[in-house]
C-alpha cells in the first residue's frame, strides 16, 4: 500500500515542498509518480522519512544524514539505534526537566541553590564519539580530564564565556561587520583562548577544522546564530574569522 504526497505532508508535518526537495537531493524517493506527476510513498519510504525526521531532531544536517543512511541499510538495526538515543535524550530531558522544577522550588521559598542541582543533567560528554572521531581520543581525554577537575562554579564559568562569545557573534554579523574587521580580530582570539582552556592544542589545521564543522554540522553551528533562523551564514562568518586569526 502506498500513500500520496499530499497524505504523507499532512500526517508527518513535512510540507509537500520539502519532501520534493528530499527527491531532488536523493534523500527520500518515492516509491512511484502517478497521473499528474503525483508522488506515492509506500511503507519502506514511510519509514525512511520517519528515520529524516528524528535525525533532523536530533540535529544532523541533510548530508550528514545522507551519509547515516547510506551506512545503516537494515532499518530495524537503524531504528534500534535510533530508540537507543531517544531514551538517553529522553532521560536527559527529564534530569533537566527536575533540575528546573527543583531550581523553581528554591526561588519560590528563596533558598540557596546549589549549581550540582542546577547543573543536573547537563552531560559534557555527549560528544564524546564526535570528538574521537574528529580528533583523536587523547584529544578528548585531555579535555575530560581538564573539565573533570573543575568546580562547579567554574564549569558555569566556562560555559557562561561561550555563550557571551556567541552571542557577540551574532551581534557582528548583524551589524556588518568583516570578518577579517578588528572586532571579528579581537573576538576570534577571545574565542581561541576559550578553546585553548581545555587543553586542547589550538593549531591551525585544528582551527579550520573545527570551523568547517560550525557550517557543515547545524548541532555546533546554531550556537552561534539566532533561533530560529539558518546557521550557515553566522556559522561562516565565525570560521572566517577564526581562520583569519589563526593563518
Amino acid at each position: 500500500m502506498d500513500h500520496p504526497i499530499g497524505e504523507i505532508a499532512r500526517s508527518s508535518g513535512v510540507t509537500s515542498r520539502t519532501l520534493r526537495h528530499y527527491e531532488q537531493i536523493g534523500l527520500l524517493l518515492p516509491s512511484r509518480t502517478g497521473a499528474g506527476g503525483i508522488r506515492y510513498y509506500d511503507s519502506a519510504a514511510v519509514v525512511r522519512l520517519q528515520r529524516i525526521l528524528i535525525l533532523r531532531e536530533l540535529g544532523l544536517s541533510l548530508p550528514r544524514i545522507a551519509d547515516v543512511l547510506a551506512g545503516q541499510q537494515d532499518p530495524r538495526t537503524a531504528l534500534g539505534e535510533l530508540l537507543t538515543t531517544l531514551r538517553s535524550r529522553r532521560d536527559a530531558i527529564d534530569a533537566q526537566v527536575s533540575s528546573v522544577e527543583h531550581t523553581i522550588t528554591h526561588l519560590e521559598k528563596g533558598l540557596d541553590i546549589m549549581p550540582t542541582d542546577a547543573f543536573a543533567g547537563f552531560d559534557h560528554t555527549v560528544h564524546r564519539e564526535e570528538v574521537e572521531s574528529r580528533w583523536g581520543a587523547d584529544t578528548y581525554a585531555t579535555s575530560d580530564r581538564w573539565y573533570r577537575s573543575l568546580s562547579d562554579e567554574q564549569r558555569a564559568d566556562f560555559a557562561a564565556e561561550h555563550r557571551d562569545i556567541a552571542a557577540q557573534w551574532i551581534e557582528l554579523v548583524d551589524a556588518g561587520e568583516g570578518p577579517s574587521g578588528e572586532r571579528a580580530r579581537h573576538l576570534a582570539t577571545r574565542h581561541l583562548d576559550w578553546l585553548a582552556l581545555s587543553g586542547a592544542t589550538v593549531s591551525a589545521d585544528y582551527v579550520r577544522g573545527l570551523g568547517q564543522m560550525y557550517v557543515d554540522d547545524e548541532r555546533f553551528g546554531k550556537n552561534y546564530a539566532p533561533t530560529g533562523v539558518d546557521h550557515r551564514r553566522y556559522a561562516e562568518f565565525v570560521r572566517d574569522a577564526l581562520v583569519f586569526a589563526v593563518d
